[in-house]
């Protein structure tokens, strides 16, 4: 009788030991950078990579055609292109589950690529920036608005490859763009899927959005009725403010953004 029950807990030992192992989910992070200081080495944003390392988590921050080295390199489409392929490198390395989290300029191209049926689980959306239908309801906004007009002709006229110089505004300061006109359009026309409120409605409802706005954004007053109330539902979705103004609130919502990713990627 106690060699049948060694034999039998023998052998149930053995199955556990070989039966196959459920795959463990492992978490990959696409950071995008945003304009201002516009690259990957941008100390307001770039440090979370650490600390997304250090939750055993694999992340990249590659410098995207918005940086200030390549602005404006190629139009929305490379950049898609970029991001399909920096994405393809985190599965390829063992991503079971990706996240995109953006910063300021950021924030419009990974919606776009959510909104174009990408490779993504989820998104983190850091002090959204980067608004063109705005050149055309806000004062301020007139000279960008103008070179938007300019850039339609030019395209209307068979001119749309040619590089002219246009205007930018970014965080309340002009700034030139030498690019196509087609290009430009692609980033400044307020139809393009570089304005969130257009791609906002079309991001797949299965991908959970967190959206951080700091209490002395530009946005801050109005980023609610401007996207984040026209995301389809989604019970994981997380609209935060926090502290502190454009530049700071990668920073301050650091330990937030790990705990709802945690939350939005798991089943």
């Amino acid at each position: 009788m106690l060699r049948r029950l060694f034999c039998a807990c023998a052998l149930a030992t053995l199955a556990l030991a070989t039966a196959p192992v459920a795959a463990q989910e492992r978490i990959g992070v696409l950071m995008l950078h945003g304009k201002n200081p516009g690259s990957n080495m941008d100390p307001n944003f770039s440090p979370l990579k650490g600390t997304f390392e250090r939750q055993g988590w694999l992340a990249t921050v590659p410098d995207m055609p918005w940086s200030r080295g390549r602005y404006l390199d190629g139009g929305l489409d490379k950049a898609m292109a970029e991001i399909g392929g920096h994405i393809k490198s985190l599965r390829d390395q063992g991503a079971t589950k990706i996240v995109i989290i953006g910063h300021s300029m950021g924030v419009p191209t990974g919606m776009a690529y959510a909104a174009r049926g990408g490779d993504v689980d989820a998104l983190v959306g850091l002090a959204p920036g980067h608004a063109p239908v705005s050149y055309y309801t806000q004062p301020w906004g007139k000279v960008v608005h103008d070179s938007i007009n300019e850039a339609r002709a030019l395209v209307a006229a068979g001119k749309g490859d040619a590089r002219e110089r246009f205007s930018d505004i970014n965080q309340g300061k002009q700034q030139n763009v030498v690019t196509t006109a087609k290009d430009y359009l692609s980033y400044f026309d307020p139809t393009s899927d570089a304005e969130m409120s257009v791609t906002a409605p079309r991001i797949p409802a299965k991908v959970a959005v967190m959206t951080v706005i700091g209490e002395k954004d530009p946005l801050f007053k109005w980023i609610r009725g401007y996207y984040v109330d026209k995301l389809p539902a989604n019970p994981k979705n997380k609209y935060l403010e926090v502290s502190g103004g454009h530049l700071d609130t990668p920073r301050v919502a650091s330990d937030e953004i790990i705990a709802w990713i945690k939350t939005a990627v798991a089943p």
